[in-house]
């Protein structure tokens, strides 16, 4: 699964998810794209368990590119602690993606497969998407 080699601090705050994404919003490796339509926060495990739902319907044709990295940081603490004692641990590694952010991208398929495949990735996602063809 992703998460960052090395960080400058390990834990952060939450952060607030406004505005429209500006980086990141067109197509740039492949000839379609899945795209967010709304905010939210994808983890690692959400982004291989799509991957490996487009690879498994790609089969050995086409590539794919991940353009989303989760390298914020989600800490929780354990259960039945009671309250003081700081922050938790780190538990897992987050993506923080805005309304129009590519995710994944995908080259060398036919339209049908790509938007079957795309459909197959984001039933694994916690954010509504859309298809995007250059």
């Amino acid at each position: 699964m992703l998460q960052p080699k090395k960080t400058k601090y390990r834990k952060s705050h939450r952060g607030v998810l406004k505005g429209i994404a500006t980086r990141g919003a067109s197509i740039a490796f492949g000839d379609y794209a899945l795209k967010t339509v709304e905010p939210g926060f994808i983890t690692s495990r959400q982004i291989e368990s799509a991957r490996r739902a487009m690879m498994r319907k790609m089969q050995k044709g086409g590539k794919i590119w991940i353009r989303i990295f989760p390298a914020k940081p989600y800490t929780k603490k354990p259960l039945e602690v009671p309250m003081g004692g700081g922050k938790g641990a780190v538990e897992m590694y987050r993506a923080p993606v805005r309304p129009g952010r590519v995710l994944f991208e995908i080259s060398g398929v036919s339209s049908e497969l790509a938007r079957e495949a795309f459909r197959l990735a984001s039933a694994k996602l916690p954010v509504k998407t859309k298809v995007l063809v250059s």
